[in-house]
């Protein structure tokens, strides 16, 4: 046997093993992230040893690649200059997320067949998570024992509040795409059940009782119902059913209903004096004064309790006139925009938001191409996760990058695969929806 040949045998063996993590992933975003950071970890290594050895270099050299190295590269340089050597390292690993992301792009999800094992993964999970919220909600505790959150929230198969981050990335791609296909049959029947589970899903996410997931799923709702005409009445009164599941909340959940409403109409209406108020204020008093390369990965974190960052704006410190420092502290700033801000400075916000934007673009365009579901429900989960206007976990933990950069790089595959039905007629996408647009 030949290099060539012992090669060609290893790289093929890579990705079927690097497929095979990358379908499991999903289960390990949920119970189990060490395990699930090292999937990326091995299917990013496995598809920069297969492009440097088969000299594939185009693909990591033009489109959004170049922009995401020119953020992690700033990251990494203030990291240099204003964190710890173990910061560093930090900040250094960061680039798995993008190398993961583009490996689904250009090497993993290369077939219609992959794309649909990849989406009936995220579906089980999907149905894992929603099956412990409602266990949770209807017995008091999930399977494992644990009770809903002191403030009312439901866990669902975790152990604190955070079964609604994921049931929102889960959600349109994994949850919503089969009643969407309902909708298109022609049958009565299938078009009632077809609002019956966009209904459900709905109201599931209402009572898990968290605030930003929920109107995050909301503001997808509403895009849905914009982008794919054919469904558009199903989606509006499933919407409309939600609103109405919102108003019975009192009954069905008190302590969701005093966390989703009392609670955020109170926050609302002191924003300023709330906790968030304030980490929002701290973080751009961080960016005052750092302005081009923030203060580095975990920066937000190390140095929001110094008094310099605190009154940093003088036009602003009426707003944080009698607060405690620890108000406006914590571990980030609970907006992925002002954490790039915070970390890379505003030359790293303005390369981050040169990538979401071709993403989002890519996306649009596949959506708008494509006769198929999916590439409009990716879509659909990249403007809830990039949207500007929402509280969020921290971008770089694994929890939320394992999601995200699994749904870009799926994403765009979907968009590759569009491309490629379009010039070639050779159809590669998933879904099996006809005449969405």
């Amino acid at each position: 046997m030949t290099v060539k040949n012992i090669f060609m045998f290893c790289d093929a063996n890579l990705k079927k093993l690097a497929f095979v993590l990358c379908v499991f992933l999903p289960f390990f975003q949920l119970r189990g992230r060490a395990i699930a950071d090292l999937i990326i970890l091995f299917i990013g290594i496995s598809f920069l040893l297969h492009s440097f050895f088969n000299k594939r270099y185009y693909c990591l050299l033009h489109g959004w690649f170049p922009y995401a190295m020119g953020l992690w590269g700033l990251i990494v340089v203030s990291s240099t200059l204003n964190g710890s050597a173990h910061t560093l390292m930090e900040s250094i690993a960061l680039v798995r997320y993008f190398v993961f992301a583009k490996a689904l792009e250009e090497w993993l999800l290369d077939s219609r067949q992959k794309q649909q094992w990849l989406g009936l993964s995220v579906t089980l999970a999907g149905v894992w998570l929603i099956s412990q919220c409602w266990e949770q909600y209807l017995f008091g505790v999930n399977i494992w024992g644990y009770a809903r959150w002191k403030d009312g929230a439901l866990t669902g198969p975790f152990f604190e509040p955070r079964a609604g981050p994921p049931l929102m990335v889960i959600m349109f791609p994994g949850l919503m795409i089969y009643p969407m296909r309902m909708v298109q049959a022609k049958e009565p029947g299938k078009k009632l059940l077809a609002l019956g589970v966009m209904s459900f899903l709905l109201l599931t996410m209402v009572i898990i009782g968290q605030r930003m997931p929920a109107l995050l799923v909301l503001f997808g709702f509403f895009l849905c119902a914009l982008l794919v005409k054919t469904t558009r009445v199903p989606v509006i009164l499933a919407t409309l059913s939600g609103f109405v599941g919102l108003a019975l909340l009192p009954f069905l959940s008190p302590p969701a209903y005093d966390k989703l409403v009392l609670h955020f109409v109170q926050q609302i209406g002191h924003f300023s004096q709330s906790a968030y108020g304030q980490i929002y204020m701290r973080a751009l008093n961080m960016v005052h004064a750092h302005p081009l390369l923030g203060v580095g990965y975990n920066g937000f974190r190390a140095h929001c309790a110094e008094t310099t960052y605190v009154y940093g704006i003088p036009q602003f410190a009426h707003l944080v006139a009698g607060q405690e420092i620890a108000t406006g502290c914590n571990i980030h700033p609970h907006n992925i925009y002002l954490e790039i801000a915070t970390t890379a400075g505003l030359a790293g916000l303005l390369l981050f938001v040169c990538t979401v934007l071709i993403w989002w673009k890519t996306l649009f365009l596949a959506a708008l191409a494509s006769k198929e579901l999916m590439p409009s429900m990716l879509f659909i989960t990249l403007c809830m996760l990039f949207w500007p206007l929402a509280s969020t976990s921290s971008l770089f933990t694994e929890r939320t990058a394992g999601w995200v950069f699994l749904m870009v790089g799926w994403g765009l595959a979907q968009a590759r695969a569009t491309s490629g039905t379009q010039s070639t007629g050779t159809g590669t996408g998933t879904g099996t929806g006809t005449g969405t647009h």
